[in-house]
């Protein structure tokens, strides 16, 4: 459903089940301002706080505005759409949040339509997310803006909120770092960046030194350049599921870090043949192992994992005074930020 589509939509609704006298077409399509007429669609399909039937044919616009705590109610759910079960679901899910109802609910519903959804993608991004009741609209509408400018255009953008609705709870200054640290840090290209985002996006909460390590893992340990780590989707897997396939494949003779030129005495997997399958594809396919081989090999790694994280730690405390040293940001640089220790 196109944004223009969802807006003639809601105005249909809007005007269809209208009973307030001082709230009209042209009252609607005369504001300059599109935010300003979803509100003013929004504060009509949604009743006051505590409100009767008969309040609802004779509530005053002024007055209507002047009431902080607007609540959902069942009949404007259903005006915007939404079957009675998924109205009882979607005011369940409102009214369970800290404290009840947030008086930001209604806002929430319609930025989530002027985005394109449909009721149904509606319910299921708020039963995911039910966090998103208490973002103001405003909020909303400026990190979804935040997501264009990354280069999530439409289509794009309704995907991700709907697969990972947390990525609106989180401050524009947050997704911003990220997105420029997968540039800056990790040499990715900005088309590359926002197909990271769209693809993966809960890389935007990931710890920032563990997203670091992870690139040079792939980059440095396995000569795995970045417009394949953006085509297998790599950072939708964990550094350790990363080290433990790959370590695999390697100490059964199946995969070997490139040299200085990029070759090998092997011809080496592709990483989505490696990380963008499942376990039981990866090792009839690739690995030619059983579960119990792999599964005896993890127990293994863990061990020698927490091995080297006790004695980087010992010398680390040792070395302390070294810790302040500034990094250069050139490929050797990167190197030596590899072989320190991984990050919890």
């Amino acid at each position: 459903m196109s944004v223009q589509a969802t807006r003639r939509l809601v105005l249909q609704w809007t005007l269809r089940n209208a009973t307030c006298p001082v709230l009209n077409l042209r009252t609607i399509l005369g504001s300059d301002n599109v935010r300003q007429r979803g509100f003013m669609t929004c504060r009509l399909l949604c009743s006051t706080h505590n409100q009767t039937s008969t309040l609802h044919q004779h509530t005053d616009l002024s007055q209507l505005q002047l009431q902080p705590g607007r609540e959902l109610s069942i009949r404007a759910l259903l005006d915007m759409g939404f079957t009675d079960t998924q109205a009882d679901q979607l005011l369940e899910a409102a009214n369970k949040g800290r404290g009840g109802q947030s008086e930001h609910a209604s806002s929430t519903l319609m930025a989530l339509f002027v985005l394109g959804l449909n009721p149904s993608s509606v319910l299921k991004v708020l039963e995911k997310c039910p966090e998103l009741f208490y973002v103001k609209g405003t909020q909303l509408q400026q990190r979804m803006d935040n997501l264009r400018r990354l280069g999530l255009l439409e289509g794009s953008l309704q995907r991700v909120v709907s697969h990972y609705p947390q990525i609106l709870t989180l401050p524009l200054r947050r997704v911003n770092t990220v997105a420029r640290f997968l540039r800056e840090k990790c040499a990715f290209t900005v088309q590359q960046a926002t197909d990271i985002i769209r693809d993966s996006p809960a890389v935007v909460q990931d710890d920032l030194g563990q997203l670091e390590y992870k690139f040079q893992y792939t980059y440095f340990r396995m000569g795995v350049k970045q417009a394949e780590m953006v085509k297998s989707k790599l950072f939708r897997v964990t550094l350790e599921e990363v080290r433990c396939r790959h370590s695999f494949l390697e100490r059964r003779g199946l995969y070997q870090t490139p040299d200085k030129k990029g070759q090998t005495l092997i011809v080496n997997p592709k990483l989505k043949d490696i990380l963008a399958v499942a376990e039981e594809t990866y090792l009839a396919d690739i690995a030619m192992a059983t579960r119990e081989e792999f599964k005896v090999f993890q127990k293994m790694m863990a061990r020698e994992w927490q091995e080297e994280d006790e004695e980087q730690d010992r010398d680390m405390g040792a070395d302390s005074d070294d810790d302040d040293e500034e990094e250069d940001e050139d490929e050797e640089d990167m190197k030596s930020g590899y072989r320190q220790r991984r990050k919890k």
